[in-house]
């Protein structure tokens, strides 16, 4: 039996680091993306409900094919099992360093 593999992608968004899981992963013809495809979420009960979840779930809820700037990534792993889909705030306790990258702009005097 042949097992679909998933990926658990942790990337920077304004001031944010989201953790998503989702079937695919492509190179994105659009040069400097990555191509995230096929969000997956956790079946919530209806006892317990994480709202950084459900946040998530909400602001992928339509999309199709999601484009990431190379630069935002911070890992991608393949994984056997998904686990919760989270948002942490950079300017917390989990401080994330972030690659410089091309939105940074040299001060001229």
């Amino acid at each position: 039996m042949s097992v679909k593999p998933m990926y658990k992608v942790i990337f920077h968004n304004q001031d944010q680091v989201f953790e998503v899981y989702a079937r695919a992963i492509y190179q994105s013809d659009m040069y400097g993306f990555i191509e995230v495809e096929g969000f997956l979420f956790g079946e919530n009960s209806a006892v317990i409900v994480d709202p950084a979840e459900e946040r998530l779930k909400n602001e992928f809820d339509k999309v199709a094919r999601s484009y990431i700037p190379m630069q935002s990534i911070v890992r991608i792993d393949e994984v056997e099992k998904e686990g919760p889909s989270k948002i942490v705030d950079s300017a917390g306790g989990d401080k994330v360093a972030r690659f410089p990258g091309a939105g940074l702009v040299p001060k001229r005097d």
